[in-house]
């Protein structure tokens, strides 16, 4: 229990942050199901292919369940660490016995509790008030958002590592975030990719995310295929934490 302390202290002090965050919460919970909704009136009239089970707002849209948490949780960990470095609180937290780890494991886990939530919410939104059709339960769908959402953490807090202002950190979104979107198989399906493309391809979480929700797109029962993309992309999440604590520094310079 002495061991978990500093943890869990730090797991509850940023939870009391973001519930006093109102705009943070916001973002966090309602920016990406307002982003399915414009998205659900985008394709509103576009035509169904022709034998094709899904529309093309089922098709891009349970894509967008996992990118946009991935954006999203990058986005707000990245800026809220770096917020802690320049305001002078790492700096009084690593005096105390408080090991970068165990900072790091508290920002992870409460902002994986919030990614929960965020998922939780555009899942419902998606499924429930507009319709996204999908051959596999919405619960898996939610699993896998909350997953890569987690990985979108790991990745914003390595990358806050590396920033010395708030501004460098939001610099860092389209050197880490937005090859990952080109990639995943959103505008191209990946094995349609030049090779070298696909090979980059397959060293970025992003696209085994997308791989997994095109899984439950069209199986109704969970695959071997899905159970490995989710295990590549957890994966993903937890080197990432283990970089970001290696590179962790007290202030910026």
């Amino acid at each position: 229990m002495t061991t978990l302390r500093p943890y869990t202290a730090t797991t509850a002090r940023i939870l009391r942050q973001l519930r006093n965050d109102h705009r943070t919460v916001a973002m966090i919970l309602v920016v990406p199901a307002l982003l399915m909704t414009l998205l659900y009136f985008i394709y509103q009239d576009a035509p169904r292919p022709p034998h094709a089970p899904l529309t093309m707002f089922d098709r891009v849209g349970i894509t967008m369940l996992g990118i946009l948490p991935f954006i999203v949780m990058f986005l707000i960990t990245a800026i809220a660490m770096q917020r802690e470095r320049t305001s002078g609180t790492l700096e009084r937290l690593l005096t105390t016995p408080l090991s970068k780890l165990d900072l790091l494991a508290g920002y992870g886990s409460a902002f994986s509790l919030a990614a929960a939530a965020q998922a939780a919410v555009a899942c419902v939104v998606a499924f429930w008030l507009l319709g996204l059709t999908a051959a596999g339960s919405p619960g898996w769908v939610m699993l896998i958002a909350m997953v890569d959402a987690v990985c979108g953490v790991g990745l914003g807090l390595l990358a806050s590592a590396f920033a010395r202002t708030e501004f460098q950190a939001v610099q860092f979104m389209p050197v880490i975030v937005a090859p990952q979107i080109f990639l995943c198989g959103l505008l191209v399906p990946r094995d349609r990719l030049p090779e070298w493309l696909e090979a980059i391809s397959n060293v970025m979480p992003l696209s085994y995310a997308v791989d997994a929700l095109q899984q439950v797109s069209v199986h109704a029962q969970p695959t071997a295929a899905m159970w490995r993309d989710i295990a590549v992309v957890a994966g993903f999440a937890v080197v990432a934490l283990g970089l970001a604590a290696a590179t962790l520094r007290r202030r910026t310079p």
